[in-house]
């Protein structure tokens, strides 16, 4: 039996299950996160928000405020004007538990 939502939290979608640990871009209010519920699966019953399911709550944990991700190098080249350009950082997460599907 699958039991999984797909929930909505700062601008981006996420399939998630029970006990499972995902990264969001960094959230600048770790007292309030309320995802929302856009899609709620379990076994044969799906349930399809429009565009929200208000009935299906997912209880979420902060394990880490703030994670750093891999380096992201950028490099700009212009052929024949000796052009080139680099840049280089590393994008800020948030990692969440997901506890409980209610």
């Amino acid at each position: 039996m699958d039991k999984f939502v797909v929930i909505r939290i700062g601008g981006k979608q996420y399939r998630v299950s029970e006990g499972e640990e995902i990264l969001v871009d960094k959230l600048s209010d770790l007292t309030k996160i309320d995802p929302e519920v856009l899609l709620f699966v379990d076994g044969e019953k799906v349930e399809i928000g429009t565009p929200v399911l208000t009935k299906i709550k997912v209880k979420v944990k902060v394990l880490i405020e703030l994670e750093k991700g891999e380096k992201i190098r950028v490099f700009k080249y212009k052929a024949k004007s000796r052009e080139r350009k680099h840049i280089g950082f590393r994008p800020q997460y948030t990692r969440l538990l997901i506890e409980k599907i209610s």
